[in-house]
């Protein structure tokens, strides 16, 4: 089972013909869909930068992307297997806050919905999550063979 970070999730709503779309959505293909989850914390994360876009709005045109933007995220969120964040994954997050892991607040609250469920983070945003004992992480936006700096 996985959960999408905020980055992998974004690549797969803007849909553009990346190489990393295309890797990513190819990787995923291999899965059935029930495997794969988000996170309310990727949806707070995502409602609040639309939310700063349309508050910085300058004309109609930019309230009217900002809105649309919103109303894609809750049809896409909507749709998905939403993970919570539990009571179970609070106590991880407030255990790994004490362990002064040096990964931001939403990324330790993925991590801690994660390792609740003993899931897997597909996420590009690998040298922050590396720092989270007992996570399993993978980027899937890199073919298989693909290796993180090593040659």
């Amino acid at each position: 089972m996985f959960i999408l970070d905020s980055d992998h999730l974004s690549i797969l709503q803007r849909q553009a013909p990346t190489a990393e779309f295309r890797v990513l959505a190819d990787r995923m293909a291999g899965h059935p869909s029930s495997d794969f989850f988000v996170t309310i914390v990727s949806f707070h994360e995502q409602v609040n930068g639309w939310r700063a876009f349309v508050a910085r709005a300058k004309d109609s045109a930019g309230l009217v992307r900002g809105y649309a933007e919103l109303e894609g995220i809750l049809s896409d969120f909507a749709r998905a297997q939403v993970l919570p964040f539990s009571t179970a994954a609070a106590h991880i997050y407030d255990d790994l806050r004490k362990g002064r892991i040096r990964v931001g607040p939403m990324d330790l609250r993925i991590a801690s919905i994660a390792i609740a469920h003993r899931m897997t983070v597909l996420t590009r945003n690998t040298v922050d999550f590396e720092r989270v004992p007992n996570l399993l992480i993978e980027d899937w936006t890199r073919r298989e063979n693909d290796t993180f700096g090593i040659s």
